[in-house]
């Protein structure tokens, strides 16, 4: 970069001008209050390097930088993920359903019924990311998204007794976040609904 006369940084599709090194006058400028303040405080120049350094990153700092100069023409692509926050597991109790099989004869009857717990795991916030509900190591369902600031949740049914292990996460290309859930904590028996079957099966 030593042989170059003018040294230009450009941001985004309209080709905002942010920084800017003039060598032969050895000045450099900074347009730091462009682009409604961005990137206000953020921005320096290498005057021997040409480089660009921007400072305490965000979200809103994502998008296509070109350097131009006498004889060089550079693109590049920058993406700031946000720090993921923490899945959040609900279990929703208004919601019991259940399963329940019988057979009898004139000496015998037998009856079971198994309960399930509804879940649901959310985020708030968030862009760019996956959340997905694993069962030990294998994948059970999953939603994308790629808008900024929007809200996600995805559900889950087990069973009451089920001893596996459940896990939602949160993830995009750098990093995750996980909470494990606690069946015992999130999930608890419907004792009415199981009463009332019993006592339906004791009337027949």
């Amino acid at each position: 970069m030593m042989d170059e006369d003018l040294i230009l940084w450009r941001f985004g599709s309209e080709n905002t001008l942010i920084a800017e090194i003039d060598l032969m006058a050895s000045s450099m400028t900074v347009y730091d209050d462009v682009l409604d303040e961005r990137f206000r405080d953020r921005l320096k120049v290498d005057h021997q390097t040409g480089s660009l350094i921007i400072t305490d990153t965000r979200t809103e700092h994502t998008g296509l930088y070109k350097l131009q100069s006498n004889s060089v023409r550079k693109n590049f692509s920058l993406t700031v993920y946000a720090r993921l926050p923490v899945p959040v597991i609900s279990s929703n109790s208004s919601q019991c359903s259940s399963s329940s099989s019988s057979s009898s004869s004139s000496s015998s009857s037998s009856s079971s019924s198994q309960q399930n717990c509804s879940l649901l795991c959310s985020v708030v916030n968030v862009g760019h990311v996956t959340l997905s509900w694993y069962k030990g190591n294998s994948l059970l369902s999953s939603i994308s998204v790629s808008d900024l600031s929007i809200s996600l949740s995805l559900p889950l049914e087990v069973e009451y007794q089920d001893k596996n292990s459940y896990s939602c996460v949160l993830n995009n290309p750098i990093s995750n976040q996980t909470t494990h859930l606690d069946i015992t904590q999130h999930c608890h028996t419907c004792s009415g609904t199981a009463a009332l079957i019993f006592f339906y099966y004791l009337l027949t």
